[in-house]
């Protein structure tokens, strides 16, 4: 992989299969669009072989269900294939935020959650996506709690201790185990 770490990349998609004679490939997107390939410029395809290789993106078209993305030095479908099934990464470092507000996935997911008491409630194991905002799925002992990401609720997330605060409210941590 040359001079990138693994800890450096971040998954974004996975390539389903080659699309046409020509190269392209037939992904699932984790981005929340085709902007964040632009910006990263280039992808990291991880073969059948384990091996990751760096390819520069010529364009990524997105469909009713799939992306098509197009690299450098993928122009036939032999070198396609060997991508087929395989993990697309980025580098995290050339990741932009939105706003103050905006963090990432991986930057939350294991984080543990604290009431404003100080009250340890549990780890955030996963993030489920949602119409209007995202749920933080809390891992409270063999409980699950579902946490909604919203101003009200998460009071402040501080990447540098490695906590995120959030408000009792009446009822939260009951009605919502799972």
């Amino acid at each position: 992989m040359g001079k990138v770490s693994p800890e450096d990349l971040l998954l974004i998609g996975k390539v389903v299969r080659p699309h046409g004679l020509k190269g392209l490939l037939r992904i699932i997107s984790y981005a929340e669009s085709s902007d964040t390939y632009l910006k990263a410029g280039e992808v990291f395809l991880e073969g059948g072989s384990g091996k990751t290789v760096k390819h520069g993106i010529i364009s990524i078209t997105p469909g009713k269900k799939f992306f098509l993305l197009h690299l450098e030095g993928l122009d036939s479908l032999e070198k396609a294939e060997a991508y087929r099934g395989g993990n697309i990464y980025i580098e995290k470092i050339g990741l932009s935020r939105g706003g103050g507000d905006e963090y990432f996935w991986y930057e939350l997911i294991g984080l543990p959650v604290f009431l404003e008491t100080g009250k340890r409630i549990g780890t955030i194991t996963q993030i489920v996506p949602g119409a209007g905002h995202d749920i933080y799925v809390v891992q409270k002992g063999d409980k699950e709690v579902l946490v909604p990401a919203v101003h009200e609720v998460i009071k402040k997330v501080d990447l540098e201790n490695e906590k995120v605060v959030i408000t009792e409210m009446e009822g939260l941590l009951d009605l919502n185990e799972v």
